[in-house]
């Protein structure tokens, strides 16, 4: 046996065969369930991956998962891993354009996507180089273009598939590509080897303690250990985040709980309802509805059950949390710190917040470093995220980028994260900002989450972005992009100013204002600065 996730899953199924591992509710919609076992969900798995398999689809070829949330989705993972064919995420949210690009830019030999997308997949695919095999969940809207290569229904390829297992050896090897971006460039297709993204990205089967040291140790602790869990990934498994999630669970043996869209006052209903006791989202575009919803229409549903509300992708915001945890008082809520190229590499201190900025207890294998010399930086010094060890291959079909990103020192692979940092001399980490997005304002750096915390610490600011716009004197200047709450007057830009005075230096204190009615994020909650920027430019111009 070696850290292949489909083996890892497989030794769990064979420990707990019985036990509940998936639960899918369909809201908002039909209010339609399904559940899975261990076995069920093998079985279910086995079935599409032996479809793939004889429907020519090889060893080391690409799929794309251009679907909502859903059994599907994971079943699908689960069989290509089976089958060592690589998985790769498809960002629903695409137009035709960016998925000709994507398609191509991975490789996709395959694709199974959501009846809700055939006109883009018809569009797309006559522009596609080697995409040859379809599979379609659900009926397709009658009307639409159907497209040039004949889909396979989804169902009818699950029930005439085998439900043994019959694959050949594995390998730690075997890859598992996450793409990432297009909110501030072209997707990058990130390649992790399994055993890889089992230690970096799967916390090596256990997030609060030892990681396995051996691979069957990780069913061997499963069998010692009983149900009792329920983890609920919210945002779409087509960001790696709640994917992730989900094998985390696979690897505990415990259940998960999936919707198929975001829908806040739903969530507190399933959390009640299935007694759920792990909630992870993306920062406040997530967390701040489920707040709202708890002092309206949802005031007094049952979170008895509810241990921890974690965020990855973008941070929960001083002000939010403690409106949560008013709530719900005995919730741990976590800031977690990590991304597509890195796995994990901490989490927030309990004193991180707008005064101090983002403070983070790191793991051992990340660093701050020097982006020229790859050395640590001197304490207080600005530097960039770095980490080592389990680190991904590259980026998939960019050696340029690659080379730029991912170096060699002394007997260690490193990846070189987006992140600017500074350290102390307790070694907590303080993350600026992405450095792709720090304005550069009179010469002086501002990160734009450091303001946009001062900003939702505002009493009528429901949600804000901030971008830097070219300015005649100072090269850019600090703009910010707020949605109000609702019902609250609409602020000055004076009266903004005086807040974050209290909070911020001066040369970070915005010097231009844009009301919108609704800030613009991806589905999972993550930030949309090209679109703040455009806003940003479009409203001084």
């Amino acid at each position: 046996m070696e850290y292949n996730l489909a083996d890892l899953f497989e030794s769990v199924v064979d420990v707990v065969p019985d036990r509940e591992a998936l639960v899918y509710i369909d809201h908002p919609g039909t209010g339609a369930e399904r559940r899975l076992t261990y076995a069920q969900l093998d079985t279910a798995a086995n079935r599409i991956a032996h479809h793939l398999v004889e429907s020519g689809i090889r060893p080391g070829e690409h799929l794309g998962l251009h679907l909502y949330n859903g059994i599907e989705y994971l079943q699908t993972v689960l069989a290509c891993l089976k089958a060592r064919i690589v998985p790769v995420n498809v960002n629903y949210r695409y137009v035709e354009e960016e998925l000709v690009y994507l398609y191509n830019d991975a490789d996709l030999v395959a694709l199974v996507f959501d009846a809700e997308f055939t006109e883009r997949v018809a569009a797309a695919l006559p522009q596609t180089a080697k995409l040859r095999h379809l599979l379609r969940v659900g009926a397709a809207p009658e009307g639409v273009t159907e497209p040039s290569i004949a889909p396979v229904a989804y169902a009818d390829a699950e029930a005439a598939g085998s439900d043994a297992r019959g694959f050949g050896p594995r390998s730690p090897d075997d890859q598992f590509i996450i793409y990432t971006g297009g909110t501030t460039g072209m997707p990058k297709g990130v390649m992790w080897r399994q055993e890889d993204l089992f230690f970096a990205g799967l916390f090596g089967g256990e997030p609060s303690g030892e990681p396995v040291k051996r691979p069957e140790e990780l069913a061997e602790r499963v069998a010692k250990g009983g149900a009792g869990i329920t983890f609920f990934p919210t945002p779409p498994l087509m960001h790696g985040t709640s994917t992730l999630t989900s094998f985390v669970a696979f690897n505990y043996g415990q259940r998960i709980v999936i919707h198929r869209k975001y829908a806040p006052e739903e969530v507190l209903r399933t959390i009640a309802k299935e007694k759920v006791s792990s909630v992870s989202l993306v920062g406040d575009a997530m967390l701040r509805p489920l707040v709202d919803a708890l002092h309206g229409p949802l005031k007094g549903t049952d979170l008895s059950s509810l241990f921890s509300v974690s965020s990855s992708g973008a941070i929960m915001s001083d002000t939010v949390r403690a409106q949560f945890q008013a709530l719900a008082p005995n919730v741990m809520l976590l800031n977690n710190f990590g991304s597509s190229e890195s796995g994990s590499n901490g989490k927030a201190t309990a004193d991180s917040g707008p005064e101090k900025g983002f403070r983070l207890e790191v793991n051992e294998r990340t660093q701050v470093v020097d982006v020229v010399t790859h050395e640590p930086v001197a304490v207080g010094e600005p530097g960039r995220l770095a980490q080592r060890g389990h680190v991904p291959l590259g980026y998939y079909n960019d050696p340029a980028k690659t080379a730029e990103t991912f170096f060699q020192k002394g007997e260690e692979r490193w990846v070189l994260l987006g992140d600017m940092a500074t350290v102390d001399e307790d070694g907590i980490v303080t993350v600026l900002g992405r450095g792709s997005q720090c304005i550069n304002t009179g010469g002086e750096k501002v990160y734009p989450e450091e303001v946009e915390q001062a900003l939702k610490s505002h009493p009528d600011v429901y949600d804000a972005l901030v971008a830097g716009v070219p300015d005649a004197k100072w090269g850019n200047h600090v703009a910010a992009v707020v949605q109000v709450r609702e019902g609250a007057p609409q602020p000055s830009l004076d009266e903004i100013q005086t807040h974050c005075r209290t909070r911020l230096a001066g040369y970070k204190i915005p010097r231009q204002l844009v009301i919108t009615q609704e800030i613009q994020r991806s589905p999972s909650g993550k930030a949309d600065y090209r679109w703040a920027r455009t806003v940003a430019a479009d409203a001084e111009g």
